[in-house]
């Protein structure tokens, strides 16, 4: 092994980066090809030559098959290359796999690489998993879902999730008007930190308390289009005048829709949502939902690669939280909350 100042980097990585060119040989790792992608037009931090050459990073998913995974994964890739980066692309098997998430972290340790990008299956999953890869030198980025404690990994690029909710819940409560609210709430997943910013954010926006009466009930659905379409039907059996409806992702949102439509009470009710992938954003464009809240995917991990290369060469470890953005889409804009129209969206859109 040829040793020169890229070998050597910050302190401590030369042993551990010896030691993985043992290790790595004969470790059977369920790593993904990725596929090239065409860049985010809305990339705003991404691009810049930072030289990578000897540069590795994993990156771990919660899943392959979700459009905003694979949309990491496919711009991971492609970025990686355009910096001479190795990059290793791992994922858990389903959504909540964090044993899978906790087995890809220990084979990168084992590889050596130099830094680890992970999007976190919930808030604690896979603490003590991180803790080892920086006890070994590795910087640890969280992507799009923060762990807890934030500071358990060296720094989160991510929407702000709070801000993407209270965006949501304002455009809703500004469509309503003088109309008195009506809401109910289709929730993700009880405890993940994604979920409680974007619901707290949500009422913030949109001007309520939680327990307030006008909240007429609130499901979890996992973020899945049939659970949220059953969990819909049964809330709307006992709140036939609901207008306003909160969606924790746009899977979720189609399948309020669904059932909202089933009822014939598609004139009476707003959906409001967060992804601003293609087909949610298609979907506002349709009419099925009056916005969506676009966060930028591409962005989180263009801008992890580089803080990690960063790192890797000398440079000052990342740290903190930072704020990849969000932007409202929608037809039908309102006084008072900036937002974009469905063609900009389309153009922008992810997935």
């Amino acid at each position: 092994m040829t040793i020169n100042r890229r070998n050597i980097g910050r302190s401590g990585r030369l042993p551990r980066r010896l030691a993985a060119a043992v290790a790595v040989t004969g470790l059977a790792l369920g790593v993904s090809a990725c596929g090239s992608a065409e860049d985010d037009p809305a990339a705003t931090g991404g691009g810049e030559e930072t030289g990578g050459d000897g540069v590795s990073i994993g990156l771990i998913t919660k899943t392959e098959t979700n459009p905003f995974f694979v949309t990491m994964r496919e711009v991971a890739s492609e970025y990686a290359e355009e910096q001479g980066v190795e990059l290793t692309a791992l994922a858990g098997e389903f959504d909540g796999d964090n044993e899978g998430q906790v087995q890809a972290m220990e084979n990168l340790i084992a590889q050596g690489v130099d830094g680890i990008m992970v999007t976190p299956n919930n808030s604690s999953g896979v603490l003590g998993a991180i803790e080892q890869a920086r006890s070994q030198g590795i910087i640890v980025i969280a992507l799009d879902t923060a762990t807890d404690p934030e500071d358990a990994v060296d720094a989160t690029f991510a929407t702000d999730n709070f801000e993407a909710g209270r965006l949501q819940g304002a455009y809703v409560r500004a469509v309503l008007g003088d109309e008195e609210p009506k809401l109910i709430m289709l929730d993700g997943t009880a405890g993940g930190t994604v979920d409680t910013f974007r619901h707290d954010g949500f009422l913030e926006g949109f001007g309520l308390e939680e327990g307030d009466p006008a909240i007429l009930g609130a499901e979890n659905t996992q973020g899945d289009q049939n659970t949220a379409q059953t969990a819909m039907e049964n809330l709307l059996q006992r709140s036939q005048d609901a207008n306003a409806v909160y969606t924790i992702n746009e899977p979720a949102a189609r399948g309020a829709y669904a059932a909202i439509e089933a009822r014939g009470l598609t004139d009476q009710i707003t959906i409001g949502s967060i992804d601003g992938g293609c087909e949610g954003v298609q979907d506002v464009a349709d009419g099925k939902y009056a916005a969506t809240v676009m966060q930028f995917p591409a962005e989180m991990v263009r801008q992890g690669i580089d803080a990690i290369v960063q790192a890797a060469e000398g440079g000052e470890a990342p740290s903190g939280f930072v704020d990849t953005g969000s932007v409202v889409i929608t037809d039908n804009p309102v006084e008072g909350i900036e937002s974009e129209d469905t063609a900009w969206g389309l153009d922008n859109c992810w997935g």
